[in-house]
């Protein structure tokens, strides 16, 4: 067991897991994270609690932020706002196909660096941008061109489910995502449906598909004569989070809504299996 407290340098935006080690943040408080280029403020927004598992894997809290770590926050958020304001009016002016996603600031005693994130339907020869960016901000400029579910994720959002996109908040990576898979779940084949923030098949996709097939490898398929308790007829329909399938009754041609069991051999020989199984992995 160990003690866990989750930070986020924006709000409403991904979440960082860190060991607190002897600090006891609240919710609301500034806290320093280390990173890659020193320790960087975020907002403490889930406060040290004990969790039921090993944290020797979590990278530890540097400590609480004082004045000076947040005078320097600031001065960083105001570097990234100019930096966005000026990367938009020369791209106007230069007349390239880009839009800014995202700003990084890093103030460094080698000299400070900005780091610009775009998207563009294309390759973009940016070398005079760049130029005129580092002549405008005084510093070294670097410029990446981020993909659509990169862009996403950064950007952050909301998704058609209502909830904060899964790429902005809890995903680390981005798994290969099919037309198959909704195919496979009876999804409606329309992009507007299936589709998330970034234009891009949506993730959530990947979740249940293991159910979906494997409920298909085992049920009858559309159309096949099946038996159920109440007697003969074929199957109509599929319900997967039910675990069931849907059988016109030959007798009076009346739907029923049967368990995958009851149409895949004798239930009793089913429920022996299942227990069998349980026992063997018990032992």
């Amino acid at each position: 067991m160990g003690m866990l407290c989750a930070v986020s340098f924006n709000r409403y935006g991904r979440l960082y897991y860190l060991d607190p080690g002897e600090f006891r943040p609240q919710v609301g408080d500034r806290v320093l994270v280390p990173t890659d280029d020193g320790p960087e403020v975020a907002e403490c927004v889930w406060a040290a609690q004990w969790v039921g598992e090993d944290t020797d894997a979590f990278p530890k809290l540097a400590g609480l932020a004082g004045d000076d770590d947040l005078r320097r926050d600031e001065l960083l958020r105001r570097r990234k706002a100019e930096a966005k304001v000026a990367a938009k009016r020369l791209i106007r002016e230069h007349s390239l196909p880009m839009k800014v996603v995202a700003v990084d600031h890093v103030l460094g005693t080698d000299g400070d660096r900005t780091t610009i994130y775009f998207t563009a339907p294309h390759r973009v020869d940016f070398r005079s941008l760049v130029r005129d960016l580092g002549a405008t901000l005084h510093c070294r400029v670097e410029l990446r061109q981020l993909s659509a579910r990169d862009s996403a994720r950064v950007q952050g959002g909301i998704g058609s489910c209502g909830r904060d996109l899964c790429c902005a908040t809890f995903l680390t990576d981005f798994e290969p995502v099919t037309i198959r898979m909704a195919k496979d779940q009876d999804l409606p084949l329309n992009p507007l449906r299936i589709s998330g923030a970034c234009g891009r098949l949506m993730c959530c996709l990947k979740y249940e598909h293991p159910l979906y097939s494997k409920f298909q490898e085992s049920a009858p398929g559309i159309g096949a004569r099946v038996t159920t308790p109440e007697g003969e007829g074929r199957v109509v329909g599929h319900s997967v989070p039910r675990d069931a399938v849907t059988v016109r009754l030959d007798a009076d041609g009346s739907r029923s809504m049967c368990s995958r069991a009851d149409v895949c051999g004798s239930r009793a020989a089913y429920e022996s299996r299942d227990q069998s199984g349980r026992e063997g992995a018990a032992r």
